[in-house]
Formats: C-alpha cells, sequence, structure tokens
C-alpha cells in the first residue's frame, strides 16, 4: 500500500489504474505511460520500457515540471498542467493531474498528437475519480 498525503492506492486501485493507462493510451498506441507523483516516484508504469531508463525519466519529468512551474510563477501563472516536447520519433505528454501527480507518455510521431492529448484529457478524469 502506497500512502501519499490523502491518496492512498492499494494493489486493487493500482491494478484499476494499469488498466486505465492500458485501455485508454496504449490501446492508441503509446508506447509507454507513466503516472507519477511530484517527487518523481513511479506509481504506475505501463507500456514497452526496454530501452527507457523509467526511474531517471520520472525523475527527470518531475523536475521538468518543478522548473517549469518557477517559470509560470515568473510570468505571474499559477502553473503549467500541461508540457510537450516533440523529438525526431519520440514525443512526450506531461499532464499535470491533481496536485501531486503527473501522466507522462512517450509515444511515436505516428500516433496524432490531438488523440493523445484527448485520451489523456479522459484518462486524468478517471484518475480522480479513483
Amino acid at each position: 500500500m502506497i500512502i501519499m498525503g490523502v491518496l492512498v492506492l492499494t494493489p486493487e486501485k493500482v491494478a484499476q489504474l494499469e488498466k486505465l493507462l492500458q485501455d485508454y493510451l496504449i490501446s492508441i498506441g503509446v508506447s509507454l505511460a507513466l503516472l507519477i507523483d511530484e517527487a518523481g516516484n513511479i506509481l504506475v508504469s505501463v507500456g514497452e520500457n526496454q530501452d527507457v531508463d523509467v526511474t531517471s525519466l520520472a525523475a527527470l519529468a518531475a523536475a521538468n515540471f518543478g522548473a517549469t512551474n518557477q517559470i509560470a510563477k515568473l510570468l505571474g501563472e499559477d502553473d503549467f498542467s500541461i508540457l510537450y516536447h516533440k523529438g525526431k520519433k519520440d514525443n512526450i505528454h506531461l499532464s499535470k493531474i491533481r496536485d501531486e501527480l503527473i501522466l507522462v507518455t512517450v509515444f511515436r510521431d505516428d500516433v496524432p498528437l490531438g488523440l493523445v492529448r484527448l485520451k489523456v484529457n479522459q484518462v486524468a478524469k478517471e484518475i480522480q475519480e479513483i
């Protein structure tokens, strides 16, 4: 059982979250989906991660959000809830869910960004209910 403030993740909830990420994201072609906390701890990981150091990815994604949060404050924003990075073959979409969770999705160019954003929004609503 993982306890984070008021968030308690039982094995049953982890299984539900894995199924959500599988059904909403992996099924559309996302190669890797991670649900992490703001410290970079991996709560749920689904998809292909043979060539990816997911622990480092999670830590860097959380740090990326931390740095971007400070940029937002400099600009008078509360925060930026979505980050997107486009590469030559892989892309990464990071989305903040509530205050303590970040959804990290890695996908190739053949998966449309608009579809990823739509599915991330849908899965975020489901995650908040769990």
